[in-house]
């Protein structure tokens, strides 16, 4: 594909991960299903610790929440103190999370735990995270060209962290400016990118976001920021609408500051 000049007023980058800085297999074929084949023995050697006392509660609530909504789920109420057999407990809270898992829930619930585990797996070098090839250079391209680099991603700044922290290519961390999930708002909402644009300190037209999916690309499109749509290994295909609508990329070095160096 041929080079997308990046417009002159553009101070930041906004990038998604999963199907734009890192493969999708990545996420589905490494990261969840590590969760799926540990999460019970995760949850018995860390049941009566602090933080997963944490991470249960906002289950319940969660599921609480789903209840109110009538939302179907296997699980009544994640909650472990009134259970006297913990391991009776332990499996209703595998059960709502692995049922979540499978609807691809995206709640901040589900996020913060997953991060806990991968926080683990990726610590002890059993898990790596991945980027393509073309990132890297690119990200460092465009801050020698004086943009900042943020990262926006349904995943938790927690688990977004431990991706590039702890990837193939080293620490990356210090690529990027700042990281935001889904407390700022979902990635499909409008409000969101707005959000994101006041946190930063800048006006939505000055932010350029990448993703691979048209959903995140129109509400970030309606809040004003510029959009490009990565195209993908193993991604969503794209309409032949949203192909003529917005701007693609098959990799970031197509993108060319022109006039903001």
């Amino acid at each position: 594909m041929a080079a997308i000049a990046v417009p002159v007023n553009t101070r930041v980058f906004l990038l998604d991960i999963e199907g734009t800085t890192t493969p999708i297999t990545f996420v589905k074929d490494v990261l969840f299903p590590y969760i799926r084949e540990n999460l019970e023995e995760y949850l018995s050697a860390h049941w009566e610790e602090d933080e997963c006392k944490q991470d249960v509660h906002l289950l319940k609530k969660q599921a609480e929440e789903d209840l109110r909504q009538n939302k179907a789920c296997p699980v009544h109420a994640v909650d472990q103190t009134v259970h006297t057999d913990e391991e009776k407990a332990i499996r209703e809270v595998v059960d709502s999370v692995l049922w979540q898992m499978a609807a691809d829930r995206k709640s901040t619930a589900l996020k913060q735990l997953q991060g806990h585990m991968w926080r683990a797996a990726y610590v002890t070098g059993k898990i790596k995270g991945e980027v393509y090839p073309d990132v890297v250079p690119a990200v460092r391209r465009w801050r020698r060209g004086g943009l900042k680099v943020f990262i926006y991603s349904s995943g938790s700044v927690e688990a977004q962290k431990l991706l590039f922290g702890y990837s193939v290519e080293g620490d990356l961390l210090d690529l990027f400016d700042g990281h935001f999930d889904t407390n700022i708002g979902a990635k499909v909402e409008s409000k969101s990118y707005e959000n994101i644009a006041e946190r930063i300190g800048c006006q939505p037209e000055e932010i350029m976001f990448l993703t691979d999916l048209a959903r995140e690309a129109k509400a970030a499109e309606d809040a004003g920021v510029n959009v490009i749509m990565v195209v993908r290994p193993g991604n969503t295909e794209l309409t032949e609408e949203e192909r003529s609508h917005y701007r693609v990329v098959t990799s970031f070095n197509q993108l060319e500051l022109i006039g903001n160096v």
